[in-house]
Formats: C-alpha cells, structure tokens, sequence
C-alpha cells in the first residue's frame, strides 16, 4: 500500500519528462520537415503509427467490451463460463483485416523506398556533391564546381542534391534531420542519396553513429540559399582571399604549420578541413561560437582555444595543440598572427 501512496513523488519527474520532450531546433527535428524527401520520409512515419494507434484502440475497446460484456454476475454458479465454437465470420474478419492494413502500409513504402533510393549523380540538374566523413569533421566537395570545403554544406534552395558518401576512418553516419533521414558512410564503400530544401535557411546536421570520443561534437551546418546567393558563393570561393600586411606573418607561420594538413586553395584536400572561405563559417571547428548569447564577439577568444589545445574542444580529434605545452609549441604571438590570417580568409 505506502508503495502505491508514494507515486505521487514521480508526479514531476513525468512533467518535466513531457516538457523536455517538446525542446529542440525547428532545424534539427524530422517531424517538422522542409523539403520533399523529409515530407516523403515524415508521411510513412505518420501512416505507420496511425495504424498502430488504430489497431490498439480497437484491440483495447474489444478487451473493455469482452470483460464488461461477459463479466461474472450475481447469482452465476459456474466458475468456467460456457464454450461456444468460434464465429467464421469473425474468424474471416481478423485474418483479412491485418492483411488488408499491412498492404495498406507496404504499398506506400515499397513506393517511397524505390523513390528515396533513386541515384541522381548523373542528373545534370542536380548539385553533385561528395561527402567524406572524418573524425570528427565533414568534408564536402563539388566535383563539378571545382571547389571543396569543410563543416558547412553550402547548396541552393529548391534544387536537388546528389550525394556521393563515404568515410576516411571509422563507421559514421550524415543525418540532417529537417531535409532526409541518415545514410551511413562506410570506409571503402561509397552510398548515395538525394535531398532538396524548401527554403533559403540554415538546417543542422549530425553525425548518428557513434564513431568516438567527440561523437556528439561531429556537427555541421548546411546553408541553404537563393540559386543567386549561391552562385556569389562559389564564385567567392574560388576567387583567391585578399590577405592584408598586418596578416601576412601570420600566413607565414601557418605555411609553416598548418599547410601540411589544411588546404586553402579552392579544391584543395588534406588530412585536416580546407579552410577555404574559413572566416565565412557558422562556427569553429564545427562547435565553437564566433559569439557569445549577448552578441559579443569570441571568435578570437574560440580560435585560440581551440589552436592551443584542439583536444579540450573535441576530444579525440587528430589536430597537433600548437600551445605551450602541444607537441608543437608555438608563441602566443604567433598564434595570434595565424588568428589574423584566419579572419582574412573569407
């Protein structure tokens, strides 16, 4: 009896369970989609829990009834109720009716998954992009652009996105939750999918598979813009950036230590993200803000911390520290010069 007393103690735990439940981003939820194939997606989530719901409120009613309907009553001496031979009627019933309801939801996702499925890398409408996963950061090239960047995946609104996905280590997964649901990127193999998005908007995406010790810090943006806005850009990525003389020390010390792994050439690759139009990015090595909540700016604040010692950031990432005690220790004023080459990176 107390145990049942005490329920009431879990009262606001289930409250704030359900209130927790409705926090999110409009821009990180599959059940607020913004484009066709998060729509497709969403509608099959959608026909395939409405049946459950139906078949569960009719399986309850039917128990409600039965034990309402052929309860014991006042004044029945036998313990076992009478036994009847089933109903052929009822017998027919339950058999086509499940067949009938799992038609219903194959047909629609049969259709959707050929549909989903289709491969548009060789539809010349389509933006062809090739997606390569790191730990812990996303690399994105446009093959027919001639440009490749890093952690912010730039496409024009209302066009088709042709994927080509892979990984260069371990198992990871490209999710943007509001566009299309996940497709792994496998080492050595290659998959491939499509999304489009409604509008000019900046949607977030996750890795979905665990792939280490920064797993949840494996973020990315993609920035959906005007088919205009969109060509600005390609056309400022591939145009060399204008480094002032106060950046120029700074572009030496990165030649000396960062070229190695960080392109920053308009098609460029390497073992670390092109920086290519870096300065124009949402956020820092995918996680860290150029702002505070007041609006202040921390970019330089952030870039230092994550130079200094990239590890405190993302756990588990391959970037050397360039702080003092790094395996390649570099003065603070050094590190500032490279900050000020950074920032001319647009």
């Amino acid at each position: 009896m107390n145990r049942w007393q005490n329920l009431w103690r879990y009262i606001p735990l289930v409250g704030l369970m359900l209130l927790l439940s409705g926090c999110g981003s409009d821009t990180l939820s599959a059940l607020r989609p913004r484009g066709p194939v998060a729509r497709d997606q969403l509608f099959l989530m959608e026909l395939s829990l409405g049946i459950m719901v139906l078949v569960t409120v009719i399986v309850f009613a039917i128990y409600i009834y039965v034990l309402v309907r052929f309860r014991k009553k006042k004044g029945d001496k036998d313990i076992i109720p009478k036994q009847v031979e089933g109903s052929h009627v009822l017998e027919i019933i339950w058999t086509v009716v499940p067949i009938i309801l799992l038609l219903i939801l194959a047909v629609p996702t049969v259709s959707y998954t050929v549909k989903l499925a289709e491969n548009h890398i060789g539809n010349k409408d389509a933006v062809h992009v090739k997606v390569t996963a790191h730990q812990f950061w996303w690399q994105f090239e446009y093959p027919e652009l001639g440009i490749s960047t890093a952690q912010d995946l730039v496409i024009p609104k209302g066009k088709k996105i042709a994927f080509e996905i892979t990984s260069a280590d371990v198992l990871h997964a490209f999710w943007v939750p509001s566009l299309a649901g996940k497709q792994d990127t496998n080492p050595g193999m290659t998959n491939t999918m499509y999304f489009e998005a409604d509008d000019a908007a900046v949607f977030m995406g996750k890795c979905a598979e665990l792939c280490g010790a920064s797993h949840a810090l494996m973020d990315f943006k993609v920035i959906s813009k005007t088919e205009a806005d969109f060509t600005k850009w390609v056309d400022k990525m591939k145009a060399p950036a204008t480094i002032s003389a106060d950046a120029r020390n700074g572009e030496q010390v990165f030649k000396d230590n960062c070229l190695a792994c960080h392109a920053v050439s308009p098609e460029g690759l390497g073992m670390g993200p092109n920086l290519n139009g870096f300065a124009s990015r949402e956020m820092i090595a995918g996680v860290l803000q150029r702002k505070d909540k007041d609006g202040k700016d921390i970019n330089d604040e952030k870039l230092h911390e994550w130079i200094s010692n990239p590890q405190s950031v993302k756990p588990g990432n391959k970037m050397p520290a360039f702080g003092p005690t790094g395996s390649k220790p570099l003065q603070d004023q050094q590190i500032n010069d490279v900050i000020k080459y950074l920032n001319a990176l647009k």
